[in-house]
C-alpha cells in the first residue's frame, strides 16, 4: 500500500522536556538520541540555544 507510513522505533525519551545537553550528551555526535535523525531545528529562548528533532521533537539545550 502506498498510505502505509513507516514504523519509527524510537528510544522512549520524553519529547515534551528539554534535555541538558550537559547531562545528556549525544551518543553518537550530530545524530538525535531518540531516533537517530540528523537533522535539527534550532531556536534560542531566554539566551538559550534549543535544538529540536524535525523527526520526533526531542529538544537539547546546548
Amino acid at each position: 500500500m502506498l498510505d502505509e507510513k513507516k514504523k519509527t522505533e524510537w528510544k522512549g525519551y520524553d519529547t515534551s522536556i528539554v534535555y541538558d545537553f550537559k547531562e545528556y550528551p549525544d551518543k553518537v555526535s550530530g545524530r538525535c538520541d531518540n531516533c537517530d535523525h540528523s537533522l535539527f531545528k534550532s531556536s534560542i529562548k531566554d539566551f538559550v540555544f534549543i535544538r529540536e528533532c524535525r523527526n520526533c521533537g526531542m529538544k537539547k539545550s546546548i
